[in-house]
């Protein structure tokens, strides 16, 4: 089964990325997943669903250790991908 993770962090700092969003950037950058996708307001990525389900942990447990204190996340089937 293949997962999309799509997320983002509170609080947002609009002059420049807070440590929450920079840790968990490098957690999904780092993770073993096919796809990536980083941006200011959100983030997405895809892989496997052992190795999404990895980075979901890691993620919540990086953002929360960094001061988020909100992440906001959903997880997706992609359907028609193996």
């Amino acid at each position: 089964m293949r997962l999309r993770v799509e997320f983002t962090t509170e609080p947002f700092d609009l002059d420049e990325p807070p440590a929450h969003a920079l840790a968990v950037r490098e957690v999904v950058q780092g993770a073993d997943l096919d796809k990536v996708d980083v941006g200011p307001f959100g983030n997405t990525a895809e892989g496997g669903a052992e190795q999404v389900l990895s980075a979901v942990d890691a993620l919540l447990r990086r953002a929360l250790d960094a001061g988020a204190t909100r992440v906001s996340l959903q997880v997706n089937v992609v359907e028609g991908e193996e």
